[in-house]
């Protein structure tokens, strides 16, 4: 479960601008690592309150966060992560607007310009924060997560990034990218943005481990005498040997034709009769039945 920003400074949701200055003031003199040397749990409290002030103190950031649209820590929550085709927006972490306080005045004002070496120093220097990580969906394809696309999405305030979408994800998998989440504040290093992959389910290939798997129907004709039979796969069409003999049930092998071209691609026939009646058919079958071939059967 996220943590509460408003519960970090103390104040209520109902707090004016003023309100959470006044209570982050109060917070950073009593916690600031410049006042309370080697103070681990002050330190954390610390950068908790910092972080809480730079999400409440930015209007727009703040906006989001009391509309359920981002978490505490500027993350995308599901319900509003937006998914196209082939791109994601994610709008958490952007820069601080230009009604944000800064924090480098609020320590100048509390300890002033020359505590712990000033404020280029030690005050200023964990007033200095990582932007946000941004988190997203991206939906992709079957035939690319198993050979690898190239895809252009869009990222927080409309830029675009191109992405390298690597052979053999998964769904489910996460990808980072460095740098391309929220601004960073009072100079510090931007945030990444976590894109959570979306594979969608083919119309016949499925994926096991790392084989890729389908079922191909074949004739009468091509079971019983055998054949080459032109197979997709996905990397390309390629011609597959059925043997005579073949049955239903049968798996065939393509070497190579799996995930990230380094699994197999397994091929599980089907023999498939004519859907309309075929006379000739039936008076063989009737021929054929005086045989003494009876297939296996379950024992009950």
């Amino acid at each position: 479960m996220s943590w509460d920003p408003y519960s970090a400074l103390g104040v209520s949701r109902s707090s004016t601008a003023d309100d959470i200055r006044r209570a982050y003031r109060k917070l950073a003199k009593e916690l600031h690592p410049d006042v309370r040397p080697g103070d681990r749990s002050a330190e954390e409290r610390f950068k908790r309150a910092t972080a809480a002030f730079n999400l409440l103190s930015d209007p727009a950031s703040k906006g989001r966060f009391d509309r359920g649209e981002i978490d505490a820590d500027g993350n995308e929550r599901m319900a509003f992560g937006a998914r196209s085709r082939y791109g994601a927006k994610a709008h958490a972490g952007a820069g601080p607007s230009s009604d944000a306080f800064d924090l480098g005045d609020i320590f100048s004002d509390l300890f002033g310009s020359n505590f712990g070496g000033g404020a280029a120093g030690g005050a200023r220097s964990y007033s200095r924060m990582r932007g946000r990580d941004v988190r997203f969906t991206l939906d992709v394809d079957f035939i690319d997560s198993i050979v690898g696309a190239k895809r252009r999405i869009s990222l927080a305030e409309g830029r675009t990034v191109d992405v390298n979408i690597p052979a053999g994800v998964d769904n489910g998998q996460v990808m980072r990218l460095k740098g391309q989440g929220g601004a960073g504040v009072q100079g510090g290093m931007p945030g990444d943005a976590l894109v959570e992959l979306k594979v969608r389910p083919h119309p016949f290939f499925r994926r096991e481990g790392q084989s890729v798997l389908m079922d191909l129907n074949i004739s009468l004709t091509e079971a019983v005498d055998g054949g080459r039979v032109e197979v997709p796969t996905p990397s390309g069409k390629v011609w597959l040997t059925i043997p005579p003999g073949a049955n239903t049930g049968n798996v065939l092998r393509l070497k190579g034709k799996g995930v990230a071209g380094q699994g197999d691609q397994l091929v599980r026939l089907q023999v498939m009769l004519p859907e309309t009646p075929d006379e000739d058919l039936r008076k063989f079958t009737k021929k054929w039945g005086k045989r003494d071939y009876v297939p296996q059967r379950p024992q009950g």
